[in-house]
This record gives structure tokens, C-alpha cells and sequence, in this order.
């Protein structure tokens, strides 16, 4: 499966953004699905979690309340809504998944910055 993100920028800080995640070139609806990103000099953090039906989620301390995963198998989409963005919420931000909770699939990121 490809995926393909959009929807990154520049937002002020307290600001929003609602990323995409278009898959294509299989069955969307058999992989579990998640966000990560990667700061400069920093590790990849896990962010969010989605299972196939879109009945379960789940978000690293760091995001919960402030971003939320969703899925639309029909159109073979993941969505990260992020609202109250900070300064340290920039990053490139991927889409993932695979048939397990362990990745197999990733995107090629969109950048995130949250200006102070």
C-alpha cells in the first residue's frame, strides 16, 4: 500500500491543522493505522492509533486532548485533527500502518511548524 499525506504548514501558536492520509494500491480497511512525527535531532514519537473498523484509539500522553485520529475506510483515509498546536508540536509528520500494531507502510511526512 502507498500512503500519501497532505495538509501540513504554518499555524501560530493555539492554532489548528487537519492532516490527511490517502492510501492507495490495496485494502485500506485490513491495516491498522497511525501517526507519528520526527523533530529535528529527536527520535520518532508515536502520536495516535486507529483499528481497522475505527472502533479504538489511541494517543501518546503528549497529544490527548488536543489531536484526534479518525478513518474513513470507504475512502481510504486516516485524519489527525490537531487543534491547540505548540511550538514544540513542529515536526515532519508521517502516516502509518500495517496488519499489526507495528508499522509496515509509511508516508513520506508532511511538515508541521507552529510558530510562537
Amino acid at each position: 500500500v502507498q500512503l500519501r499525506e497532505s495538509g501540513g504548514g504554518l499555524v501560530p501558536d493555539g492554532g489548528f491543522l487537519r492532516l490527511s492520509c490517502a492510501a492507495s494500491g490495496s485494502t485500506f480497511n485490513v491495516y491498522i493505522m497511525s501517526w507519528f512525527r520526527q523533530a529535528p535531532g529527536k527520535e520518532r514519537e508515536y502520536l495516535a492509533g486507529i483499528n481497522r473498523s475505527g472502533t479504538w484509539t489511541n494517543y501518546a500522553d503528549s497529544v490527548k486532548g488536543r489531536f484526534t485520529i479518525s478513518r474513513d475506510n470507504a475512502k481510504g483515509t486516516v485524519i489527525l485533527q490537531m487543534n491547540m498546536l505548540k511550538p514544540e508540536d513542529t515536526a515532519v509528520y508521517y502516516c502509518a500502518g500495517g496488519l499489526s500494531t507495528t508499522p509496515t507502510y509509511w508516508g513520506q511526512g508532511t511538515q508541521v511548524t507552529v510558530s510562537s
